[in-house]
């Protein structure tokens, strides 16, 4: 959640783009809880109820180029209401109200539950956010597996601190400079 809503307010600094935040994680909506719509309607309602229009359940926020549709009322079927027709049809409406934005999903862990099994289908880019020195490798690569070979996937290295490597733009690499 933490790199999606950075990430959302990074993109939405460029100048012809705007960026459109989708609280995927469903189960545990935390970013609709952050920024404070967690009793707003939301994606799920939108998927359960067909009266209402995506549009109308997007907000805007006070970040020039930064709307977000929170997550909405808890659905014990969230995965079967992400998988439908519905979602690919409000994909395509959300996609189609402003071809200049960016649509970035925040889901659960990959690893965790379907929900984000089947958010990750639908997009056309994965960032997978994995977590210095708690990750287990094998998460990682099982991640990977899942995602499949056809799909672009970047990774995040979240938390990392000088341990996490030897290079970079911290201590160790100026460290190593000394000597040269």
């Amino acid at each position: 959640t933490f790199t999606s809503i950075n990430l959302a307010l990074s993109i939405a600094r460029e100048k012809d783009v705007s960026v459109l935040l989708i609280d995927a994680d469903v189960a545990k909506p935390h970013v609709s809880r952050i920024l404070g719509l967690d009793q707003e309607k939301g994606l799920l309602d939108a998927l359960r109820d067909t009266s209402l229009q995506i549009e109308d359940l997007i907000l805007a926020t006070d970040v020039r180029g930064l709307s977000v549709l929170p997550a909405g009322a808890p659905a014990e079927n969230a995965t079967e209401l992400l998988a439908s027709d519905r979602m690919q049809q409000l994909m395509r409406r959300m996609l189609a109200l402003n071809p200049n934005r960016m649509v970035l999903f925040d889901s659960p862990p990959l690893l965790v539950t379907s929900e984000s099994r089947v958010v990750a289908t639908m997009v056309g880019q994965v960032v997978l956010v994995v977590c210095a020195d708690r990750t287990p490798q094998k998460a990682v690569f099982d991640s990977l597996d899942i995602l499949g070979q056809g799909k672009s996937v970047g990774i995040v290295l979240n938390q990392g601190g000088e341990s996490s490597g030897s290079y970079g733009y911290g201590r160790p690499f100026a460290e190593s400079l000394k000597g040269n």
